[in-house]
């Protein structure tokens, strides 16, 4: 059944009910809650190591979301916290206790997983209370918890339903309730929003955000796309071929990638790079193919790259700038040829080609009369440049400033 059919839930806006027309009081439930702690975690299967050395130290009541491409380890970093997957060598704390050795169903945790996993016999409130009647919770305290949870969820008129009866947003709410209902601790989620389509992937994520607020309890939340990273973790943990890069504030992440990878990864569009070499003669000079782009002396200096080294430049979209508009005068300059042109409505996407290489620019409206094949120049801002070591991809220069001048790079290195 299709999610506008119905009554909709408090969290979706412009509700239809007569009953619900005035704001309704939600259940706060009491929640224990608790941090959690992975401390030099590794995950081994016989000739391949999926998680190397993880340390990481989730507060209480945060919300952090574990991101990385297929096989970086994130669901598996996710699993053995649940108990699903052992662990190899380190140690893994929930609130004080060390939950290496402990069942899974002690570790006072509640589990939402990609597919819903919904029992498709039951109705939607034996479904929400049928873990409870495991744990032969009584009969008041069940159906106390289950009509709470479906309070929060807006899902009181979907009780006496079956699965195929609901819209795929209905069931992830469900599996939501399901995990509500065991007052955990800790809330975990893997890739939960993947099978719903793109628009009720955007209201479902809503939904959690505002239930993270609700309940003020602990949420670890793992999946591929950063863009639910970015707008969803209080903190993100990078993670690649199971060796955490980068754990850190969303905005942190973005201006200050700690190396090459996290500025790849982070960010859409993503940061545009180009190999340059470091020279000039008295002005320090970044030279690429067909291009120089001025930088300050001292800024190279003390990031350590000297003259004649090959490093990667990194420049993100909105930093690559239409010379024709104010406040562009003093940037350097660069020759370019447009190859596409994307029009989003609020923002234009200009895909040029510099130095045999295509890069992404994101541009104002005033920009639209830029066509494909036209031969333009375009501003680079400078303050906003990223420079990373070509050898071993750390950071040399973050925005602008040296990166061992960047406190959250410092210490990102030093804990790597």
């Amino acid at each position: 059944m299709p999610e506008t059919q119905g009554p909709k839930h408090p969290f979706a806006g412009g509700l239809k009910s007569s009953t619900l027309t005035a704001p309704q009081p939600v259940p706060k439930l009491k929640l224990d809650m608790a941090g959690v702690t992975y401390e030099h975690v590794y995950k081994r299967y016989p000739g391949n190591v999926v998680i190397t050395d993880m340390s990481a130290e989730i507060k209480d009541k945060e919300f952090v979301v574990l991101v990385g491409p297929s096989g970086s380890g994130k669901s598996t970093a996710l699993r053995m916290l649940a108990g699903l997957e052992e662990i190899s060598d380190g140690t893994v704390r929930i609130g004080e206790r060390v939950v290496n050795d402990v069942a899974p169903k002690d570790r006072d945790i509640a589990m939402v997983f990609q597919s819903y996993a919904l029992y498709p016999h039951m109705t939607v409130y034996d479904n929400l209370s049928f873990g409870l009647k495991l744990r032969k919770t009584p009969k008041a305290e069940i159906d106390k918890r289950v009509r709470e949870a479906a309070g929060i969820l807006g899902l009181e008129q979907f009780l006496d339903r079956k699965p195929k009866a609901l819209s795929g947003g209905q069931r992830q709410r469900v599996a939501l309730g399901r995990a509500i209902v065991r007052q955990p601790q800790v809330f975990l989620m893997d890739e939960p929003l993947s099978n719903l389509d793109a628009k009720l992937r955007v209201q479902t994520r809503v939904q959690i955000l505002k239930l993270h607020q609700r309940l003020q309890t602990t949420f670890i939340y793992v999946t591929h796309d950063q863009v639910e990273a970015m707008t969803m973790g209080d903190r993100i943990v990078v993670l690649n071929n199971g060796i955490v890069q980068q754990f850190d504030t969303p905005q942190t992440l973005y201006e200050h990638p700690v190396n090459l990878f996290v500025a790849g990864f982070i960010g859409s569009p993503a940061m545009n790079f180009l190999t340059v070499k470091v020279g000039g003669d008295g002005q320090s000079m970044l030279t690429g193919d067909g291009f120089q782009i001025p930088v300050e002396e001292r800024v190279l200096s003390d990031a350590g790259a000297s003259r004649g080294q090959e490093v990667i430049m990194g420049v993100r979209p909105e930093d690559i700038k239409d010379v024709r508009f104010p406040g562009r005068d003093g940037l350097p300059k660069v020759n370019s040829k447009v190859e596409v042109v994307e029009s989003m409505g609020s923002e234009i996407f200009v895909y040029l080609n510099i130095g045999g290489k295509t890069l992404t620019a994101r541009m104002d409206p005033r920009s639209s009369d830029i066509q494909p094949g036209q031969n333009v120049q375009v501003a680079i801002d400078t303050h906003h440049l990223h420079l990373f070591d070509a050898k071993n991809e750390k950071a040399l220069v973050s925005r602008g400033a040296p990166a061992a001048e960047v406190p959250a790079i410092a210490e990102a290195q030093q804990v790597r």
